[in-house]
């Protein structure tokens, strides 16, 4: 099972795009885990992750984040800003497993 931490402002905004990861994933059959938390909880929850995506508004993030990431041994990067303006569950997703490297 693929673990996929998405991270933003306040763990809000990306409620809905995780909805749609689901979505995509089951479409699929592929057997997933993903949730959104706020910038502050990231950190700690990247423990449990197999990768780390990062909204748009919180691209300057990232360098903070890759610290941590490179600890526990995870991708990370910035979701798209288009699909995630566009809410494209499949992209991200799609993405997300990119990253893992499956």
């Amino acid at each position: 099972m693929k673990k996929i931490l998405l991270a933003c402002s306040a763990g809000m905004s990306t409620s809905l795009l995780v909805a749609k990861m689901k979505e995509a994933a089951e479409k699929r059959g592929t057997e997933v885990e993903i949730w959104a938390v706020a910038q502050d909880k990231a950190p700690s929850e990247m423990k449990k992750a197999d990768v780390l995506l990062i909204g748009p508004q919180m691209r300057f993030m990232k360098k903070k984040f890759a610290v941590v990431a490179e600890e526990v041994g995870i991708p990370l990067d910035v979701i798209d800003p288009v699909a995630y303006g566009r809410i494209d569950g499949e992209a991200v997703l799609n993405k997300a497993i990119e990253l893992i490297g499956e």
